[in-house]
């Protein structure tokens, strides 16, 4: 199902989520403005909304290849010799 997730190259998505995650880096991340206004039900502009997106879908990029890597190494190690 998540095969697709085995093409990105995991560097690349650790350098993605670290510069789009924190940009900007002074004053404030987006993520942490956006998550702010989330959290006090002002996020409604649909170009928050989307900026929000975007700037989070690289840790969520990272996030499933993590995971599937961690499942690929169990799944080894569970296979019987």
């Amino acid at each position: 199902m998540l095969k697709w997730i085995d093409s990105f190259p995991f560097p690349l998505l650790v350098i993605g989520a670290i510069f789009l995650g924190g940009a900007p880096f002074v004053p404030e991340p987006h993520i942490v403005e956006k998550l702010k206004m989330l959290a006090a039900g002002s996020l409604r502009r649909p170009l928050d909304i989307f900026d929000l997106c975007y700037h989070v879908s690289p840790l969520i990029l990272l996030l499933l290849k993590t995971v599937r890597l961690v499942q690929q190494k169990k799944d080894i190690a569970n296979e019987k010799p």
